[in-house]
């Protein structure tokens, strides 16, 4: 194990990338711990408040990622461990910012709410593609031995991932950004029936597709929705249930 590590982590230049991945998951498994025992009014777990204000962890976020990243900046070029130093920092604020996410994107408190769930896809996604990156695959990046993938190539997968992600399919299209040939099916296949593609061409040009669309979210993908879930809410705790966090006002 020690062998791999030295040539396939450190010898190879991704040991900062793994030290953000650790760290990442880590730390992101550490905060939903920390805010499940809070919830549950566990001990000394408590929130953290400066008179009636609720400092989120965001906050604390934002500041390690800005400390790590410009540690990363300052260090000695070269210096192995004040690079993995910086990428652990900036991993561990990744994983409080991500955390929630969905307070960044819907500007209120929606932790433990159903959209509360976008955080934790968020981190989640955030993980996939980095752990893609730590076994050596590359996005947009096609060399098969001595032959290198023209630019239009690249452009034309570009474009399929567009595609791929208008027609609701994030998942396929991250990672088809590594595994091309997923790009292809993800870009030909019907659209779901929430994305931005169903409501441009189905809602008014084509009722039918729309309906094909219904049909095939309700009886293939509510399952593995269910699953997703299931997984989310074991590493996460419940997000449909009454919120003991304080809103900002």
């Amino acid at each position: 194990m020690g062998i791999w590590f030295q040539q396939r982590i450190v010898e190879s230049g991704r040991l900062p990338l793994f030290c953000f991945f650790v760290a990442l998951i880590v730390a992101f498994v550490a905060t939903r711990i920390n805010v499940r025992l809070i919830r549950a009014k566990v001990g000394w777990f408590r929130n953290v408040n400066v008179g009636e204000m609720h400092i989120h962890h965001v906050v604390f976020g934002v500041v390690l990622m800005l400390v790590g990243g410009v540690t990363g900046l300052v260090v000695s070029a070269g210096s192995e461990v004040g690079d993995a130093v910086a990428a652990s920092i900036f991993g561990i604020g990744s994983a409080l910012v991500l955390d929630e996410f969905a307070l960044i994107l819907h500007l209120h408190d929606v932790y433990w709410e159903e959209e509360g769930r976008t955080s934790v896809d968020a981190v989640f996604v955030a993980v996939a593609v980095t752990g893609l990156l730590l076994i050596g695959l590359r996005p947009l990046s096609y060399d098969f031995g001595t032959y290198v993938a023209p630019w239009g190539l690249l452009v034309a997968n570009l474009a399929l991932a567009v595609v791929t992600l208008l027609k609701g399919k994030i998942w396929t299209g991250l990672v088809g950004l590594f595994l091309p040939g997923l790009l292809v099916v993800g870009a030909v296949r019907l659209a779901r029936p929430g994305s931005p593609w169903a409501h441009w061409f189905f809602t008014t040009r084509s009722p039918r597709k729309l309906a094909v669309a219904v049909h095939r979210e309700e009886r293939w993908r509510r399952p593995a929705i269910k699953v997703k879930i299931a997984i989310q809410e074991f590493v996460s705790g419940r997000h449909d249930l009454p919120s003991t966090r304080r809103r900002r006002p």
